[in-house]
């Protein structure tokens, strides 16, 4: 019994000390980015064209290119994600944070851009 007890307390602190690097995508404000961080749009090349952050870059992550996109960015700086709600990104930002990237992961996707009243 303890050891199940030390064994789901060691649990807890490990996934407690993970840094989840998210930023709900309505408190993002693009005047906060420095000279060597990213701003990416990974939606399609289509919903990038119907609306988009001003400075985003769009690599898309259907792409069978996207990591390979990846190849000639630099690591330095903070790699600021968003989708349409919140999935690509995440699932993108798993990804090129196992590549050394330091990703902030946008939640809430571009639609909760619209949802906010202004």
């Amino acid at each position: 019994m303890k050891k199940i007890l030390y064994l789901l307390i060691f649990t807890f602190l490990i996934f407690s000390c993970e840094q989840k690097k998210q930023m709900d995508i309505t408190e993002f404000s693009e005047q906060d980015l420095s000279a060597s961080d990213l701003l990416i749009d990974v939606r399609t090349p289509g919903e990038f064209s119907e609306g988009h952050f001003e400075d985003a870059v769009n690599i898309d992550w259907m792409s069978e290119d996207f990591i390979r996109s990846w190849d000639t960015i630099p690591k330095k700086g903070k790699v600021y994600l968003y989708c349409k709600k919140g999935g690509r990104s995440a699932m993108a930002a798993h990804v090129l944070d196992s590549l050394g990237y330091n990703v902030v992961d946008l939640t809430g996707g571009w639609d909760a851009l619209s949802d906010t009243p202004e």
